[in-house]
């Protein structure tokens, strides 16, 4: 699929978003700051009207609308996520670079800082981050993508592709299941289960969207779970996913009667924004390791967090 190029440049490390204009007939003629407003309700007239006008939402050829500008059925236009202070809190925890190549960036992401910008975040993401970073500068920080998912609320190590001329080679060892990583958790103590314990069972949606429950059927997921150290109440597991299932790690320990420490999901979803700082989620990814598939030898990175 040929990219999509994007005539707005970064702003405050935060990338454009884009729309393509759908072929709704009740909106032919008509200014596009209808549409806008009839879609995007919770923005306001107010709000979509200075935007229009601000210069900042452009079209494909990099020409700047108003709010007189004409609905336009497949064109494309180009604007600025806005988020407010007050919306998005500073998460009081710093990412660490770990190692930077001419291909790669590895980083150690702390807990809750989501990776890439969605819902409410769109600064206070890892990716919009490591954008700013003026040890980064020298790259092309536009071409910084993440190489595989970690929840917001767990910390550990992660693979990013600064390259996009290399980029697909490390993507395909993703999908090819070539890449081997290490969790560490803190989670209730049992000592009556034959370490190390497979844990293999069909994981699929669970009643809200967001969550992950175990399911009668064929099995998709499987974890391997280790006793590190016993430490009393709690003790410190090692878990090898050995399949990417959402949630999979989570769900599989709460299987067991082992929910981890500081779930906010798990057995019982918390509110969203409800976040208490002071109690991170006990699950943090260790290690990664891999053939590079560029020149062949082993590599591995690991966190520098502890539980």
């Amino acid at each position: 699929m040929k990219k999509r190029e994007n005539p707005l440049p970064l702003l405050n490390g935060v990338k454009p978003s884009y729309l393509v204009l759908p072929h709704e007939k009740q909106f032919y003629g008509l200014p596009l700051l209808h549409f806008l407003c009839a879609h995007f309700p919770f923005v306001g007239e107010e709000n979509w009207r200075r935007r229009l006008n601000s210069g900042f939402v452009v079209g494909a050829d990099g020409v700047p609308f108003d709010e007189n500008t004409l609905f336009e059925p497949g064109k494309t236009m180009f604007y600025y996520r806005e988020t407010s202070s007050e919306d998005e809190p500073r998460i009081p925890f710093e990412e660490k670079i770990l190692h930077i190549d001419e291909h790669l960036i590895v980083v150690d992401k702390p807990h809750f800082l989501p990776v890439i910008p969605s819902g409410r975040f769109l600064r206070e993401t890892l990716l919009t981050r490591l954008r700013l970073r003026p040890e980064l500068q020298h790259l092309n920080v536009e071409d910084i993508t993440p190489l595989h998912r970690l929840d917001k609320d767990t910390a550990g190590v992660m693979l990013l592709s600064h390259n996009p001329a290399t980029r697909r080679a490390y993507q395909t060892m993703f999908q090819n299941k070539t890449v081997w990583k290490t969790y560490e958790a803190l989670a209730p103590t049992r000592t009556d289960l034959p370490y190390p314990l497979d844990v293999v069972s069909r994981l699929v949606r669970g009643e809200k969207f967001f969550t992950t429950q175990e399911a009668e059927g064929v099995p998709n997921a499987h974890t391997t779970v280790e006793l590190i150290e016993n430490r009393g109440e709690f003790s410190l597991y090692r878990l090898t996913p050995h399949t990417g299932k959402k949630h999979q790690l989570r769900v599989h320990m709460m299987g067991l009667g082992m929910p981890l420490l500081n779930d906010a999901l798990y057995p019982v979803p918390s509110e969203a924004g409800s976040e208490d700082y002071r109690k991170p989620l006990k699950l943090l990814a260790k290690k990664i390791a891999f053939a590079d598939p560029l020149s062949g030898r082993e590599r591995v990175f690991y966190s520098r967090f502890c539980l």
